[in-house]
């Protein structure tokens, strides 16, 4: 369950945020309740569908009604895995609730004078941290950094940069850190779980945690004071670049996992990235390799005001430091929950272990764990055997486009189908008729670019004809069919008598990622999966149109995501705008 807007905040706009994936072959779709309209239950079903209906007409009837929360329960019986599932109202990337609402006079009033001192303290206890981390490794080989450091460096650098992490934290505000449940030996539990992940603040954890060993990311390593840092924790280095580099951490985790006690505990944080504390990310399977038992922990922050969120959108860096050095007395909760034990199949099957820790952790949070993960800094969630954007680039295009008062449709997107042809971004600019300068660059980064900064531009036509609404599932999925696929090669015309063009992996996936927002990766899977069925390797236009029109649930995919809007009638300046993934436009006011 989850809530879309505080009180007050029930507006079209608002509601519109609402990722239409929530609409996927659902016979009843959503309840809203709350609010204080007429009729209206609080923490009750208010209103139940029956069938398919537009998200857009649902928030315009709500709006109507008042409500201020909306729930959404999926009962699908003809969607296997789809049986009864709830997913957040948002994306759980998205903070909810913003902390950047109407502030009163003496909160600013500690803002101005109470942060700049705080923040100021707190760098110049950061900076002391430096010595006594570099202490800890001056002088060591990188042999001899294998293997845990023990003696006087380990006893003075440890508490000292204990110390003084705990008064950097209690000058920023976070005044307690209140414990609950026992920590676990290294014994009893080689692995620490952490979550939810939802802020920069959250390595507060360590302290409870006697500084445990964390993974992060090589780059890291640059940064002045946090890169000896992570030299003291003898930090697991992962670069998201180098493949190589995941295989060495596995092992090193697994080493250190297994080291009976040898090495300190590992803390994940199995999210992968910060989320909004309203529902539980996917977690990555990298804490789980091991096999090893794992102690869960919790972390909350209980207070009045949320400062403390920094997610896939919402304020920055320096507004929620801002925000939070300004709260008179920040609290933390930190909870141990007992220690997870695997079953024999668990240990075996890290994304089971992961699934049910994440289960417990949920339950113990009273939050859903949702299938949701960030992929290419984007969110996305499992349908079936793909995955898919919670809200695709593809509506950002457009939203920027229009914006920008160009109409997609009325721009001449001629290519010659499935033959490639790279534009630069001056091309882009001419051919959509733009020149605003910061426009063009936004929309077209977008699409993905060689190594020349170059771009297809059959992506850019297959994606104004998307976004033009103008012609049906069957004439889009037609075209893009024509735009990608290609002569069949040597292997499949002797395998198959005149099989026609092909829609090979490549151009598959490139349609997906367009269209749905598909991580390419797990597109080109996909299409390796529908072409085992066949004798070809790749798929014929009445092969691809099964698929995306006809598939029991990557059908309605294509539906939810890409229906074409009715034509509109003449709309008065601040009606609102049925758009074609059915959500409702509203004109922004000034501010928004």
């Amino acid at each position: 369950m989850e809530e879309l807007a505080g009180p007050g905040a029930c507006t079209p706009c608002a509601l519109s945020a609402t990722p239409l994936c929530t609409t996927l072959s659902s016979t009843r779709i959503a309840a809203p309740h709350g609010g204080g309209g007429e009729g209206s239950k609080e923490g009750g079903w208010l209103q139940e569908v029956e069938g398919r209906k537009g998200l857009g007409e649902l928030r315009a009837e709500w709006c109507e009604k008042g409500v201020s929360k909306v729930s959404f329960a999926f009962i699908s019986p003809e969607v296997g895995s789809w049986n009864s599932v709830c997913l957040p109202a948002r994306s759980p990337g998205q903070p909810l609730k913003s902390p950047w609402q109407p502030l009163p006079c003496g909160f600013c009033l500690l803002g101005a004078l109470l942060a700049p001192i705080r923040v100021l303290l707190a760098f110049i206890v950061l900076f002391l941290l430096w010595p006594f981390a570099w202490l800890q490794v001056a002088g060591l080989t990188e042999e001899q950094l294998q293997e845990p450091i023990t003696g006087w460096r380990k006893t003075v650098c440890h508490h000292g940069v204990l110390g003084l992490s705990r008064l950097l934290f209690f000058l920023l505000g976070f005044l307690r850190i209140r414990v609950r449940g026992q920590r676990a030996s290294r014994l009893q539990a080689p692995v620490l779980v952490a979550a939810p992940h939802s802020t920069f603040f959250d390595p507060i954890v360590l302290l409870p945690c006697d500084l445990p060993k964390v993974v992060s990311r090589a780059e890291n390593l640059s940064v002045p004071v946090i890169g000896a840092l992570l030299r003291f924790n003898q930090a697991i280095l992962v670069s998201r670049h180098d493949p190589a580099s995941r295989r060495r951490v596995v092992e090193e985790v697994r080493r250190r996992a297994t080291s009976g006690g040898k090495w300190p505990q590992v803390l994940f944080f199995p999210e992968g990235t910060c989320s909004n504390k309203k529902a539980l990310l996917k977690f990555k399977p990298g804490a789980f390799i091991a096999g090893v038992p794992v102690q869960p922990v919790l972390i909350r922050y209980p207070n009045s005001l949320d400062t403390t969120s920094w997610a896939w959108r919402g304020p920055g860096v320096l507004k929620v430091l801002w925000l939070t050095a300004s709260q008179p007395c920040s609290i933390v909760d930190v909870e141990f929950l007992p220690v997870y034990r695997p079953s024999p199949e668990e240990s075996r099957d890290p994304t089971l272990y992961a699934n049910n820790v994440q289960r417990v952790m949920a339950q113990a949070l009273g939050i859903p764990a949702t299938e949701c993960e960030f992929v290419e800094s984007l969110p996305v969630i499992v349908v079936g055997r793909l995955k898919v954007a919670l809200e695709p680039q593809l509506w950002e295009l457009g939203k920027v486009l229009r914006k920008a008062g160009l109409s997609p449709g009325c721009v001449d997107a001629g290519t010659e189908p499935g033959r490639s042809r790279r534009i630069s971004q001056e091309e882009f600019a001419k051919q959509l008729q733009l020149s605003d300068s910061q426009t063009v660059a936004g929309a077209f980064s977008y699409f993905q670019q060689d190594a020349d900064g170059l771009v297809d531009f059959r992506d850019v036509a297959l994606a104004l004809a998307a976004l033009s609404g103008g012609r049906s599932l069957e004439e889009l999925t037609r075209l893009a069919f024509e735009l990608f696929a290609e002569e069949p090669k040597e292997q499949a015309k002797e395998q198959a008598k005149g099989p026609g063009r092909l829609l090979y992996k490549d151009g598959f996936s490139t349609i997906l990622h367009l269209l749905l927002g598909s991580p390419r990766p797990a597109a080109r899977t996909l299409h390796a999966e529908l072409c085992q069925a066949g004798a070809r390797q790749g798929l014929s236009l009445c092969e691809f149109q099964d698929f995306s029109l006809h598939h029991p649930l990557h059908g309605k995919l294509f539906s939810t995501y890409l229906r074409p809007s009715q034509t509109p009638p003449a709309s008065s300046p601040g009606s609102t705008t049925a758009l074609a993934n059915g959500t409702v436009q509203t004109p922004k006011q000034k501010g928004d």
